[in-house]
């Protein structure tokens, strides 16, 4: 058993934001739901959701203003939660492809954030949800604002899917927009518009990001600061460091950016060429290069 836990903590100090996402995912659910069933056969009754989870009333983020980010990382049940983690898992590969890990956080957060206000405000504006309460969990409008923000960089990356074969990102985008629409008379209306909420904050990401502001940044900042506060000992200067590490972070989005671009260039161009002439008609170099780029 100790191994196991040795073994799941080297993966979790060496593992990138994409994985750490899911570790923190799976153990919040996992602790607490262990920690009070447990209290529960002793007749001690929590539900510890309720503390975490988003409610649609403005009151109750008065007193529990966190859950606007801790939701997002909270889940109803093991379906739930597994359903999120694959999806999630797909959408970081994705992103990934063109984008950073520090980007993949700060996206995460506030698309997160922002499909919370989502939620919240259409309990106030929709005649749907008058005199109705609701509570929201789960990090769908996350994973939504971080698939999203990949299909809008490149809606016609292609895909090999089991059972179905080569399909665009796009189809895949609409299905899931055309699922969430067909969905909203029917249940969980508030989630499902929080989903629609997470997409359109994906949107905006890269159209900003076109624009030239990543708005990214300000997560990447703020940790930033923490990190720097937290582990570099007082001197007359602290601040010079914390702009040092953003100006580091500027400079690796945008060359990152700019490399994924060419290679994903290279490879539209191989692939038009398999259309035209086929596979056998690649040379050496360019098999080698589609090769590597499909591990």
């Amino acid at each position: 058993m100790s191994r196991i836990i040795d073994d799941l903590k080297y993966q979790y100090r060496t593992g990138g934001i994409s994985q750490k996402l899911i570790y923190w995912n799976v153990g919040l659910f996992a602790i607490p739901a262990i920690a009070f069933g447990l209290l529960s056969l002793f007749g001690i009754n929590i539900d510890y959701l309720y503390y975490f989870s988003l409610d649609s009333t403005t009151s109750s983020l008065l007193w529990k203003p966190w859950s606007i980010l801790t939701y997002a990382v909270f889940h109803s049940g093991i379906f739930h939660l597994l359903f999120n983690m694959l999806i999630l898992h797909f959408s970081m590969r994705l992103f990934l492809t063109y984008f950073n890990q520090k980007q993949l956080l700060g996206l995460y957060i506030l698309g997160g954030i922002f499909a919370g206000f989502v939620y919240i405000l259409s309990y106030f504006v929709l005649p749907v949800f008058k005199d109705s309460q609701s509570s929201l969990v789960g990090a769908s409008g996350s994973i939504m604002a971080i698939l999203f923000a990949t299909v809008t960089y490149n809606p016609y990356m292609e895909l090999r899917l089991l059972f179905i074969g080569r399909i665009k990102l796009w189809h895949i985008a609409a299905f899931i927009i055309v699922l969430d629409l067909i969905q909203l008379p029917l249940s969980n209306t508030g989630g499902h518009l929080a989903h629609l909420g997470g997409a359109l904050f994906g949107y905006v990401f890269i159209f900003l990001l076109r624009k030239g502001t990543d708005v990214t940044d300000v997560v990447t900042k703020i940790i930033n600061f923490f990190v720097v506060k937290s582990t570099s000992k007082p001197s007359k200067t602290p601040f010079k460091k914390v702009h040092k590490n953003y100006t580091h972070t500027t400079v690796q989005v945008e060359s990152k950016i700019v490399r994924k671009d060419k290679a994903q260039q290279q490879i539209d161009e191989i692939l038009d060429k398999i259309s035209a002439s086929g596979y056998d008609s690649l040379s050496k170099e360019e098999k080698d290069f589609l090769f590597r780029a499909g591990k």
